[in-house]
């Protein structure tokens, strides 16, 4: 083992986007604007699921802890780039860079075991209707929850410390716009076979497999609604599936795309736009893409709404 020049880095500097303040400035605007958007949709789905008994299933326990993931998701990276925008020396310190790698690392494990579980709710619910209540009963939802949170966890704590136990000299500017697992490895000044085989292993455990369950999901899926007769029946049983599937072809397709790969990763300039893509972008859409495309959850909303306007009625009648 050689000698370094430096092995502790007592913080780092994040390059961010751009170094132009004027851009700076309207990009704070911009995400300013899609983190509120992001954290209020997740949250008013939240608590739509939660006040409408209708919704009281295990299609929407799932959700919930989605929507909780996709907020958590925005708020470990997106504050601190808003910070950033407007400051000019962008620095986040060691242990605040190690969190926001553990964090944003946890839950993205977690939003794919997540997807994978939902697909297998779904694939009962078209596949095995009658059993449906049977099967999903609320032990197995919870267990298969507690499943999703604890594996991207334990996945995420071990990538975090051995990135972390890697000497990183006097390297200490990353070319991102937050800790990212493949841009904080790239600091080292030593080999980082070891580290690329880890995350390789990590992503066949935790995306590969969850992606390929959720492919066997809906070739079941696919393979039951093509024998339903009518043609409204085969309407209502894709309509079930079509947003949890559009989620999927969102979160992924890039995921895929930057860490199944490592040494032919992307280029800088897309990893920064792939960590905006899921950053901001994926957590903003998901729950447009429940609430658009969702009957009963439209309904939900209808519902609240009317009384709402009613409760206002009457108070302006008083």
């Amino acid at each position: 083992m050689g000698t370094y020049n430096q092995t502790w880095v007592s913080e780092f500097i994040l390059l961010g986007l751009s170094s132009d303040q004027d851009i700076q400035v309207s990009l704070f605007v911009l995400f300013l604007i899609m983190y509120l958007v992001t954290v209020l949709g997740n949250l008013l789905i939240v608590l739509l699921i939660r006040l409408d008994s209708r919704l009281h299933s295990p299609m929407y326990f799932f959700l919930t802890n989605l929507s909780l993931v996709d907020v958590s998701y925005a708020t470990s990276i997106v504050p601190q780039l808003l910070v950033h925008f407007l400051s000019e020396h962008k620095a986040i310190a060691f242990v605040s860079c190690a969190s926001q790698l553990f964090f944003s690392l946890a839950l993205g494990g977690i939003e794919f075991v997540l997807l994978a579980v939902m697909a297998y709710d779904r694939y009962v619910a078209v596949c095995d209707p009658l059993r449906y209540s049977a099967i999903m009963h609320a032990g197995l939802c919870t267990r298969l929850a507690i499943t999703s949170w604890v594996s991207g966890s334990t996945n995420s704590l071990m990538q975090t410390a051995i990135t972390f136990q890697l000497p990183m000299c006097t390297n200490k500017y990353i070319d991102h716009i937050s800790c990212e697992l493949l841009a904080v490895v790239r600091l080292a000044c030593v080999d980082t076979s070891s580290n690329e085989v880890a995350i390789m292993v990590s992503s066949i455990v935790l995306l590969m497999t969850p992606f390929f369950l959720v492919l066997l999901s809906y070739i079941q899926i696919i393979s039951t609604i093509l024998k339903i007769q009518s043609r409204e029946g085969r309407r209502k049983a894709f309509h079930t599936c079509a947003s949890h599937l559009t989620v999927v072809a969102l979160c992924y397709g890039m995921a895929i795309f930057t860490y199944i790969q490592p040494r032919s990763s992307p280029s800088i300039l897309q990893e920064k736009l792939i960590s905006i893509f899921y950053a901001v972008l994926t957590p903003m859409l998901n729950p447009m893409i429940y609430s658009l495309r969702n009957k009963e959850v439209k309904g939900a909303w209808q519902k609240v709404l009317g009384q709402l306007s009613g409760l206002t009625l009457k108070l302006s009648t008083r």
